[in-house]
């Protein structure tokens, strides 16, 4: 019934996606093909799991193979196509198409098929407002596709909602389905009968050791008769001269373990080589060090920008993206225009950031030193700040022409009234 479901999403809004790609034509169509060959890839593979059990880890790469390459198709498709007309489209489909990665989710695929349909919604609202008004095959094109999607999640929350369901006997292989057990051997003459085993003299002689170790302890009240009697000129406490003498014995060996001390983090060195590049959605900047002109330009407004480990550099980022990270960073700075959601800072030492357009919420946490200069048009901004010091919000006077430093609160009072507790912020007197 799960085959026969899947192929009824192929054949209902799936068909309608890849008809109206075909009516669009150029871009578009070209990169549904390989969204079709994505969703055939996945049909085999559904209609296996129906019919085999669970593969060993070592063969689900391979199985999965087929589905993995279409998908990158697609994405690789949109990428060398940033300048097509169509680019919104291409976009749609590739931020959604790794919604058929479900099949290695468990125990929630349902919900990382909608993740994934809402990461496309960005590209497939943009289709909607630019042709709404100029062509409705675009329209239906881009319902048709978040329609796919949806239904796909339906599906799997009727028929694997935990995970793809292996419901065969047979061992899913690369190769095709193992078979049962291996044919018997032929049928001959008995075997013959296993070789004597070798005499070994070494054992000969440990047994005769036991042997004569255990006829010594059997001699009763007799093993004692061989046994110098202790006089009391040997006795060292009835002789005190005998205390006198050289030095006990001290066996010479290994020095003994001592525990290691753990090294702290900031006296690790940090050799690792700077990181500047993109990879889909987020830009990634790691191990800079005393680089003051990194710049991010041509940001989109799903771009996310995450700076690690960096020390005495500054960041320019450009444009309108969603958000900005900044991680376990020393003496740097951040400049940028405009933010969709938040900018944050974790785990930093003496950081300054200026903000040239609009950011709603800035977070503070596990950092020592913050400096945030704002404008006029960002004073409606949240600031949150947990385990942090030295946080330092700079706002414009009225002129324009100088900031006034605002310090934020680092200590608190709370006082218990009745069952709950109210805390207020101490003032600094300084």
């Amino acid at each position: 019934m799960s085959v026969n479901a899947y192929e009824d999403i192929i054949l209902g809004s799936l068909a309608q996606y890849l008809e109206l790609s075909k009516k669009i034509g150029d871009d578009v169509a070209t990169q549904s093909d390989f969204v079709k060959k994505a969703f055939d890839a996945q049909l085999k593979y559904v209609t296996m799991a129906s019919q085999s059990s669970a593969p060993d880890q070592s063969e689900l790469p391979k199985l999965l193979q087929p589905t993995s390459e279409q998908i990158n198709n697609v994405q690789n498709f949109r990428e060398k196509h940033r300048t097509s007309k169509f680019f919104n489209h291409l976009s749609a489909i590739s931020e959604s198409i790794p919604a058929l990665g479900w099949v290695c989710v468990s125990p929630t695929p349902g919900p990382h098929v909608k993740e994934m349909n809402d990461a496309g919604q960005f590209y497939t609202n943009r289709v909607l407002k630019e042709w709404k008004d100029k062509d409705v095959t675009h329209v239906n094109w881009a319902k048709a596709w978040v329609q796919t999607l949806t239904e796909l999640q339906q599906y799997i929350k009727q028929h694997h909602t935990t995970g793809i369901v292996w419901a065969g006997k047979s061992k899913a292989t690369a190769n095709g389905t193992s078979g049962g057990a291996p044919p018997p051997p032929p049928m001959g003459n008995l075997p013959p009968p296993p070789p004597m085993p070798a005499f070994d003299p070494t054992e000969a002689a440990a047994n005769d050791e036991r042997n004569a170790l255990f006829a010594q302890i059997n001699q009763g009240a007799d093993i004692t008769k061989n046994l110098k009697k202790v006089t009391s000129e040997m006795q060292t406490h009835k002789n005190p001269t005998l205390r006198s003498g050289p030095a006990p014995f001290k066996a010479t060996g290994p020095a003994p373990f001592k525990p290691a001390i753990a090294v702290k983090p900031n006296q690790v060195s940090n050799d690792k080589p700077p990181v500047f590049n993109r990879d889909g959605k987020k830009w990634i900047i790691e191990y800079q060090k005393n680089n003051p002109n990194l710049i991010v330009d041509n940001a989109e407004m799903n771009n996310v920008v995450y700076m690690f480990k960096s020390e005495n550099s500054t960041l320019t980022v450009k444009g309108k993206l969603n958000s900005i990270v900044i991680d376990s960073c020393k003496k740097c700075s951040v400049v940028f225009d405009s933010l969709v959601s938040s900018v944050e800072f974790v785990n930093c030492q003496k950081i300054q950031m200026q903000v040239l357009g609009k950011v709603p919420t800035i977070s503070i946490d596990k950092t020592d030193g913050c400096q945030m200069y704002l404008n006029r048009d960002t004073l409606n901004v949240e600031i949150v700040s947990s385990k942090s010091s030295e946080m330092n919000v700079m706002l414009p006077t009225p002129a324009g022409d100088d900031y006034v430093e605002m310090p934020i609160p680092e200590q608190f009072k709370t006082v218990i009234s009745g069952k709950n507790l109210q805390t207020t912020c101490v003032e600094s007197l300084g």
